[in-house]
């Protein structure tokens, strides 16, 4: 009984730190069945995501500095499809005002909106790593990672070889996480793994409301080929390397700055 309790507990923290992809599918699902008046669809969307975005962080429920990670995030994203829509790897057939080189400005929030959910899962969860690898390790595979998005089509993709190389890294390394206080770990790997599957199946929704069209989807809608979990795995992947990257980075600027005021403290009260 009581782990079907804290399966509900975790499920629900799961929902909330869920709440801007969800807002975005919503979305995705409302404008197709409904159509708006005055501007094309994708324009909505974009003036939505920017409404959601402003309340997320007027309400508390992100913070200006989570704010700041889901801009790079929104860019990273914007460049990329930029970049794929280009070589033909999916379209965006409907019209709209906001877009950049056929690309429609609200697609960057589909990668924000993963942003978002680690932030807020990171925070509800009280997530903790444990054995990270250095800097520069996790750094370097970020990188690698993002570039083979776009070397791939030009040279030979080693996506399955940096695959490898995660969990190599990774071997090691577990998150911690609370539910109901009590606190749980999983491989590190596994939880990337989880995540992609999830967002290949959020994937299959978005293309079903026609959030953009796979070349095999023109005509009618199909399933998207499930060898697009690797190509979700590893953007999740660089999506928590970065966040993780700077959560520790803030971790240890607190810390310095309680031992800063600490010390000084001990100074005053010997004097």
């Amino acid at each position: 009984m009581r782990a079907f309790k804290q399966f509900v507990r975790f499920g629900w923290e799961q929902a909330l730190a869920c709440l801007f992809p969800v807002v975005i599918f919503a979305s995705l699902a409302i404008t197709k069945v409904i159509p708006l008046p005055f501007l094309p669809r994708y324009d909505w969307l974009l003036i939505i995501c920017l409404l959601m975005q402003w309340w997320m962080v007027k309400s508390g429920l992100e913070t200006r500095d989570e704010l700041k990670v889901i801009t790079v995030f929104h860019l990273i994203g914007l460049t990329l499809e930029i970049f794929k829509v280009h070589m033909g790897s999916w379209s965006y057939p409907e019209e709209g005002y906001f877009k950049i080189f056929g690309v429609p400005l609200y697609s960057g929030f589909m990668y924000a909106s993963v942003a978002s959910y680690l932030c807020q899962a990171w925070r509800r969860l009280k997530i903790e790593l444990v054995k990270w690898p250095p800097f520069w390790a996790v750094a370097a595979l970020a990188a690698a990672i993002y570039l083979n998005f776009f070397t791939h089509h030009y040279w030979i993709d080693v996506r399955w070889w940096l695959s490898g190389l995660v969990i190599i890294v990774f071997w090691q390394s577990w998150v911690l996480y609370e539910v109901g206080g009590t606190r749980y770990r999983m491989p590190l790997t596994l939880s990337f793994v989880l995540i992609g599957f999830f967002i290949w199946i959020a994937e299959n929704i978005a293309t079903f409301f026609g959030a953009w069209k796979y070349p095999n989807q023109t005509d009618a809608w199909n399933l998207v080929h499930l060898g697009k979990v690797s190509s979700w795995l590893l953007l999740v992947i660089v999506s928590f390397l970065i966040v993780a990257t700077l959560k520790q980075v803030k971790g240890k600027s607190f810390a310095r700055l309680d031992s800063s005021v600490s010390n000084r403290n001990c100074t005053s009260n010997n004097l």
